[in-house]
């Protein structure tokens, strides 16, 4: 009589972490085709504005950068009705004041909607992710007639004052901060008789430092790029910003692709600084979010 064949016994499936599985041929190969094809827009944009009138018409167009980079920029900096020194000035004040305020005000408010009871607050966040619905051209002509009651067109204080608070970023942090503060932690503070602002302070802010990384470098990118508002608020004022002088470097019969982007190369560079130094606050607190929701 033959014995019993063994069970068969399957190999143990253990589950790995995504970042502690090997990145084959394939997924290099990917990646730098996607690295290729969305850094190659920017290098030339970087080629024709180093580059003279006849490269924009050559075929096969130009790939190497060429030497008039300083004289484009210097016919761009010297147009007199461009203003072009002074919007990047300009820019760089309105997205900082904006950022500041979008990351006080709305993590201010998430901690309210988030960790405070009080009445109709169901009803409040209801209304304020409802408001994310409604396009912003639709409340441009309203905008544009209160902020010339207050007289402020044609003045930076249009173009901030509208960006102080975002609904998108009371939405964020209200979700960051109900799945990273544990209400026991909260109610042991005012156990210790903490207030609502010692709270805030000390609990709050240092658990959502990278959900603010990520607010902030998003809204300071948003508010760089905004072009539809300065240009209805500022057109026609000595005060642009960086894109709207894009546009006017880009306005007129005959346009001057080396200097339009010369300008536009230059007006990116901030953004791309910004992107490198938070880029890795932006990952780890996406990352993070998607862990702990």
């Amino acid at each position: 009589m033959t014995a019993a064949a063994p069970p068969r016994r399957w190999p143990r499936l253990v589950a790995r972490a995504p970042q502690e599985t090997a990145a084959g041929l394939w997924t290099y190969l990917f990646l730098a085709l996607t690295m290729l094809f969305a850094a190659f827009p920017l290098y030339w944009m970087f080629v024709i504005a180093t580059s003279d009138d006849e490269a924009l018409a050559k075929l096969p167009p130009a790939i190497v950068p060429g030497d008039r980079f300083l004289t484009n920029l210097d016919e761009v900096f010297s147009l007199q009705d461009v203003y072009f020194a002074a919007s990047l000035v300009n820019s760089v004040i309105v997205s900082t004041v904006v950022t500041a305020s979008v990351l006080f005000f709305c993590s201010l408010a998430g901690f309210a909607f988030a960790k405070l009871r009080f009445k109709g607050s169901s009803a409040l966040m209801l209304f304020v992710v409802l408001t994310l619905t409604v396009p912003n051209q639709l409340g441009i002509v309203a905008l544009y007639i209160v902020m010339g009651k207050l007289g402020w067109n044609g003045t930076l204080l249009a173009v901030i004052a509208p960006g102080l608070v975002t609904a998108f970023g009371v939405f964020y942090m209200r979700q960051f901060i109900v799945n990273t503060v544990p209400d026991e932690l909260v109610e042991s503070a005012r156990m210790d008789g903490a207030t609502t602002m010692r709270v805030y302070a000390s609990i709050v802010l240092p658990a959502i430092r990278p959900a603010l990384a990520v607010l902030g470098l998003l809204t300071f990118v948003a508010t760089w790029n905004d072009f539809q508002w300065p240009l209805i608020t500022l057109s026609g004022t000595d005060f642009p910003t960086s894109m709207v002088a894009v546009s006017d470097l880009a306005s007129g019969n005959y346009v001057i692709y080396r200097r339009v982007l010369a300008g536009a190369f230059i007006a990116t560079v901030p953004l791309l600084v910004m992107l490198f130094i938070g880029g890795r606050q932006i990952v780890r607190g996406i990352m993070e979010g998607a862990v702990k929701s």
